[in-house]
């Protein structure tokens, strides 16, 4: 695909845009916005990519990973305002899965320490932990709002942090997992992942590239479990004080 292929591409922008302006949906800043991002984001995505894969060093390859995982954080701190110290606990969360991730595929000779097979592998582990930890946050953060009273009531009766917000942790973690789980469900069926889909058009056999999108849906399975346990486990005794009196979500 070249840059002409690229700019006729564009039709598939003008379409939506059109649709927004016709039935006033007040959507055509936000998708102008958006398409310009992708373009410019993944142009500069590009470009270093390619740097760091003619110079194939392992320093670009692990700076790249960190910039991912600080760009993802970052997205998922906006959300998780209220918990404290979500911050580090989101970092430390992506650090850890893409770490333990990458160490058994790479203990098990399943991927070579190359960038054109680490740092792909690594994009799609680190955004499906953003969003799955996005879930968790958005989800955990409403559950304690709608069960401070309940809360309160268990540490009353003597009960500990962890019994008090049980409920609420478990209703997260289900919630922040169910898509990834749903999704599988129908993979192959409903649709042709991206992943297998780019090595077929890419040229690959057709069982090779189901091979490599099986490792990535049963790491990306993982990831959810991973990721979601993690930031709920983390995060729950940040709203307890040392006297274990639930101090609750920080004020906006």
């Amino acid at each position: 695909m070249g840059f002409q292929e690229l700019l006729l591409s564009g039709v598939f922008v003008i379409i939506p845009l059109a649709i927004a302006v016709v039935l006033k949906l007040w959507l055509t800043k936000d998708i102008v916005i958006a398409s310009v991002r992708s373009i410019v984001q993944l142009l500069i995505v590009g470009v270093i990519l390619t740097f760091v894969f003619d110079s194939d060093s392992s320093i670009y390859m692990i700076l790249m990973i960190l910039v991912m995982i600080g760009a993802a954080s970052q997205n998922v701190i906006k959300k998780g305002t209220l918990i404290p110290g979500i911050k580090w606990i989101i970092i430390l969360t992506l650090t850890a899965v893409e770490a333990v991730s990458m160490s058994i595929m790479l203990l098990f000779g399943i991927l070579d320490f190359e960038p054109e097979q680490i740092i792909p592998i690594s994009g799609m582990i680190i955004g499906n932990c953003m969003v799955l930890s996005l879930l968790f946050v958005s989800k955990f953060t409403d559950e304690l709002e709608n069960s401070e009273e309940m809360i309160e009531l268990i540490l009353s009766f003597g009960g500990q942090p962890k019994d008090a917000v049980s409920r609420s942790l478990k209703s997260a973690i289900q919630t922040s997992m169910i898509p990834t789980i749903e999704s599988q469900k129908t993979i192959g069926l409903v649709q042709l992942p991206g992943m297998m889909s780019g090595l077929i058009i890419g040229g690959a056999p057709p069982m090779e590239a189901v091979m490599y999108q099986l490792l990535i849906l049963f790491l990306i399975l993982t990831n959810a479990t991973a990721a979601s346990v993690m930031v709920g486990f983390l995060s729950y005794p940040k709203l307890f004080n040392r006297r274990m009196q639930y101090t609750g979500l920080k004020n906006e």
